[in-house]
């Protein structure tokens, strides 16, 4: 039967399931809904979205917060010390209080010249946060080596111990003759000029600063027989604490005062120095190696943090020179 476009569909009274099958057709029934689910509380979790993790405990969590060891490069040997024991004194000794990674260049030469090869790279300190100074090389005049040392305490911090205040400066006995072109740069770089030492008797130490954090937490003390190194000028060292030793010579009392612990932030990066440590007894004195790991760690501007007032317990790196005495 056609129908007109004109024409229209009267429905019949059974509604819209008459008109299915009034039309021939079939009516499915459509798939039940589901309700809606409610919106999640405040607070509650997403189940459509992974729960957050928790942080990292234990080894893991240490090894994110603890701080990577400072790394500090020791130069020992030559005239006049046990260095073969010495090195290592201070190196276990600095170790032991703080962390820090002692890395060792030491010869046994014991020449007032000994060989350090190192110095003749431009680079030689690269890598090393400090360097710690205990060589005796008085009679090292080498005007490069003394370049390449200069320059990489320009930025790399230095820690001065005994007789590298009496190194570098070739022949000669007094200021203005030595024969090292560049000894008096090395004397400002310390801070002070000694050019000898009383005899090896006990040294008083007074510390004049007590404010400065390397010295806050030290008494006075005095040494067993050490070395009182003079100070025949005085640059831009900030003292820190004052030796003074009496002796008898030619009938006479006689009371030497010299600076034996200060600090210079005036030449290149800041510098921590001690001519204190001649004997054995003296380097292994509790006192002494407390004081130069705070001096170490003041220089790389460490010593107010307590991350790093902890053992270092890694390994680290000793080098010894070859000489004839090693092979």
């Amino acid at each position: 039967m056609r129908m007109a476009a004109s024409s229209k569909i009267i429905l019949p009274p059974l509604g819209l399931l008459a008109l299915a099958f009034w039309l021939g057709g079939t009516f499915a029934d459509p798939p039940p809904t589901q309700p809606a689910a409610p919106p999640p509380a405040a607070g509650a979790a997403d189940a459509s979205r992974p729960a957050p993790q928790p942080p990292p405990v234990g080894l893991a969590s240490e090894k994110a917060s603890a701080p990577a060891p400072l790394k500090a490069l020791l130069i020992a040997g030559g005239c006049c010390h046990d260095y073969e024991k010495q090195h290592r004194i201070l190196y276990e000794g600095i170790q032991k209080r703080a962390n820090i990674r002692v890395d060792v260049v030491w010869t046994r030469d014991k020449t007032a010249n000994p060989r350090f090869p190192l110095f003749e790279n431009p680079n030689w300190a690269k890598g090393y946060d400090v360097v710690i100074h205990d060589e005796c090389a008085a009679l090292n005049e080498d005007k490069n080596a003394m370049q390449n040392i200069l320059k990489t305490h320009e930025t790399i911090p230095a820690v001065h111990l005994h007789c590298a205040m009496h190194s570098f400066r070739g022949r000669g006995g007094a200021p203005g003759k030595f024969t090292a072109e560049k000894h008096l740069e090395w004397c400002r770089h310390i801070g002070l000029m000694s050019i000898r030492h009383g005899p090896h008797l006990p040294v008083s130490i007074q510390f004049v600063n007590r404010d400065h954090p390397i010295t806050a937490p030290f008494e006075d003390w005095v040494t067993d027989k050490e070395e009182l190194y003079n100070n025949v000028e005085v640059y831009d060292a900030e003292p820190l604490a004052m030796g003074t030793q009496t002796y008898q010579r030619g009938g006479k009392e006689i009371t030497d005062t010299a600076i034996v612990i200060w600090t210079n932030t005036k030449h290149g990066a800041p510098s921590f120095s001690t001519s204190l440590g001649h004997f054995n007894h003296n380097v292994e004195d509790p006192r002494y190696l407390e004081l130069v790991t705070r001096g170490t760690l003041w220089v790389c501007g460490k010593l107010d943090k307590p991350a790093y007032q902890t053992p270092y317990t890694g390994s680290n790196r000793v080098e010894e020179i070859e000489t004839e005495g090693s092979k």
